[in-house]
């Protein structure tokens, strides 16, 4: 009798087991917003870049019966529709691109965009917008089009509802940084980040044909100065700090000099340097120039 008793056990044991496993991989059964506080919440836009597609993920899958096609390329994507929002039960498990997913970073799931891919989400009610990075695949809901992280879905004001109705714009960069946004013309990287003025230089700003190094060498038959002078190459001068920040980080890691942006007379100064001597400033200037930024130009400031 105690022998029957102890299987029964056993066997019950196994049962439950094999009821918790069979049960899911996510803990929660119920999507949430996070159980812990996130006061250090990063809201900003990812920076778009070329980043070639995972060729894994352009292969057709299913998901409750119904069979998906993803797009070989996301070049001049739009759509309209309900973006609903993933949180605390994904939080710590593989995206379909094989990364990590983290409510708190700007990050998507759509049923058919190539992979990785950078979208421009607004939300249509309020206006308000978001880069995001689009590293997963969802959501698998007849009425809804793009799943944004916990910090997306915050950026865009609709946490609380649950869904908005958005617009999606596909951000693509090709291999020679050319850059399409949604159905738009596609233009140059200068052009998307603002960096081809519209007008002329100011005129107290020097012409790009007079950007010549003055302090590096006398004049002759006078004194060397005494002052100590810094040369930099002033790429644009852009009233947005976040997008000087994205477009500095990119020209630095490009050409591997150090960038600043003072703020002068209320307009951020994007500014590579400094520069070692005069050989080296002209070799910048040439190169940016043959890069599409035809408005670079030499200056030098006193320490």
């Amino acid at each position: 009798m105690i022998k029957q008793i102890f299987q029964l056990l056993v066997v019950s044991s196994i049962i439950l087991l094999t009821a918790c496993q069979s049960s899911g991989r996510y803990a929660q059964h119920q999507d949430s917003a996070p159980n812990s506080g996130h006061d250090q919440l990063d809201m900003r836009d990812v920076t778009p870049r070329y980043e070639p597609y995972k060729p894994f993920n352009s292969r057709a899958y299913e998901v409750l019966g119904k069979r998906y096609y993803p797009m070989q390329t996301g070049k001049g994507f739009t759509q309209e529709g309900f973006a609903s929002w993933y949180g605390q039960k994904f939080h710590g498990h593989l995206t379909s691109n094989g990364e990590t997913y983290n409510m708190f970073a700007m990050t998507a799931a759509h049923k058919t965009l190539p992979l990785p891919s950078f979208v421009r989400v607004t939300n249509l009610a309020n206006g308000r917008s978001a880069v995001v990075r689009v590293n997963d695949r969802g959501p698998f809901h007849s009425d809804r089009i793009i799943d944004l992280s916990y910090a997306a879905a915050i950026r865009l004001g609709y946490q609380k509802h649950g869904t908005a109705k958005v617009r999606l714009e596909v951000i693509h960069f090709d291999e020679n940084n050319n850059v399409t946004v949604g159905n738009q013309p596609t233009v140059s990287y200068a052009e998307y980040a603002g960096l081809t003025p519209p007008t002329p230089a100011p005129a107290t700003e020097p012409e790009p044909d007079m950007a010549v190094v003055q302090a590096s060498q006398p004049q002759p038959d006078t004194p060397a100065p005494a002052e100590v002078s810094e040369t930099f190459i002033q790429v644009a001068a852009l009233s947005d700090l976040q997008r000087a920040q994205s477009v500095s980080d990119v020209l630095s890691a490009l050409y591997q000099v150090p960038a600043q942006i003072p703020l002068i007379d209320n307009i951020y100064k994007l500014r590579l340097g400094p520069l070692k001597d005069r050989f080296q400033v002209q070799m910048l200037l040439d190169e940016l120039k043959n890069n599409g930024y035809p408005h670079a130009y030499a200056v030098s400031e006193n320490l």
